[in-house]
């Protein structure tokens, strides 16, 4: 599911959002307390990165209105706003977590992962393979803790193969269900990318998972694992 940030201020909208994308989110955004109403009622959100400081209905009022519908999505208050008054207030009211501006990008992604963590424990399985674990929620993948740094269309690829366990995708298949509109018509985009997946997971002896099912395409195959 996407982040979905409500600030107010363009250039900040526009600097997270292209930082999230290449962390590997998705982002949607809204310029106001009504539009993130808005958008949070018909839609469903991973996270929301919520500033207080907005014009009309405020942040706290959103989060208010959040809770009220009970609705548990994680909310991260991200303010100018720095007293130890103001953290608690907004901790008090449904907040999950408090960043004040200025922040480090680092540290802001560190903590919108610990909390997509902490929903997912609680809601979504993580995907296990051999000593594989993939987190859809946080973006993560792990190999016996370590943290593999893949790129969203190598994470789409292990998150689709992983759900759908020994079943075989073709290229056409994967190329429908991971790229979609944003395919750029390249013919062995699909190989190309399968090869820089298993490059990275082969360090760790997890490349022969991804197996090529030759003339029709590809599929994950989990071995018993002991951890």
């Amino acid at each position: 599911m996407p982040l979905l940030i409500i600030e107010d201020n363009r250039d900040l909208v526009q600097v997270l959002t292209e930082g999230f994308a290449e962390a590997g989110f998705s982002v949607d955004s809204a310029l106001s307390g009504e539009d993130g109403l808005e958008k949070i009622t018909n839609g469903e959100y991973g996270c929301i990165i919520l500033d207080i400081m907005l014009p009309g209905i405020n942040g706290l009022q959103v989060l208010d209105a959040v809770r009220e519908s009970g609705n548990a999505v994680p909310v991260l208050l991200l303010t100018a706003r720095d007293s130890v008054e103001d953290r608690v207030e907004g901790l008090n009211r449904g907040a999950d977590d408090y960043v004040t501006k200025p922040f480090d990008f680092r540290e802001l992604v560190a903590r919108i992962k610990a909390l997509l963590r902490r929903n997912s424990e609680k809601e979504h399985p993580i995907l296990k393979c051999g000593p594989l674990e993939l987190d859809p929620e946080a973006r993560e993948c792990r190999v016996k803790e370590k943290i593999l740094s893949l790129r969203r269309r190598e994470f789409d690829i292990m998150e689709l193969l992983l759900r759908n366990e020994n079943q075989v995708f073709t290229r056409e298949k994967l190329i429908s269900s991971v790229w979609r509109k944003e395919y750029d018509g390249s013919s062995n985009v699909v190989d190309v990318h399968i090869k820089y997946l298993r490059d990275k997971l082969r360090p760790h002896g997890c490349d022969t998972l991804v197996v090529t099912v030759r003339g029709v395409g590809y599929k994950i195959s989990c071995p018993e694992y002991a951890g």
